[in-house]
């Protein structure tokens, strides 16, 4: 943990490019749509919130009502995030669980170089947008 750059903790709000740092990142796709969210939650309390029409298309950043809620803790062998927040999409309790969820995570080192990490990568380089890293069900 000593070689992970964080940031320090600030003010939460909505920030675009927290990927290109440590942050970590969950893609949530409602039941029957090619279309899906993308949540960016960084250390700093810093968040971002994109719909997607479909695999990398149509990117829209959007604005929560109710903005989520960060918090960190950081120890010497581990950090942990949690973030709490709305769906941006309405669903009943059969169609919640069939709502595909990717999780991931963006890990900075102090030198700069970025490291990947997912439930589950497709094959080749990294894509977090793949629906094959829609590893898990809500």
């Amino acid at each position: 943990m000593s070689r992970i750059r964080v940031g320090a903790e600030g003010a939460p709000g909505s920030a675009d490019g927290l990927w290109k740092h440590t942050c970590f990142e969950a893609f949530i796709r409602p039941p029957e749509s090619a279309g899906y969210y993308e949540f960016n939650f960084a250390p700093t309390r810093q968040w971002a919130v994109y719909r997607f029409d479909s695999y990398r298309q149509g990117m829209t950043p959007m604005d929560l009502a109710n903005p989520p809620v960060i918090s960190t803790q950081r120890a010497a062998d581990h950090l942990e995030l949690e973030a709490t927040f709305p769906l941006p999409f309405s669903a009943d309790s059969g169609a919640a669980r069939r709502t595909k969820l990717a999780l991931a995570a963006v890990v900075e080192e102090e030198s700069g170089r970025l490291s990947y990490w997912s439930g589950r990568h497709p094959q080749g380089k990294p894509d977090f947008h793949h629906s094959d890293g829609f590893a898990f069900e809500l």
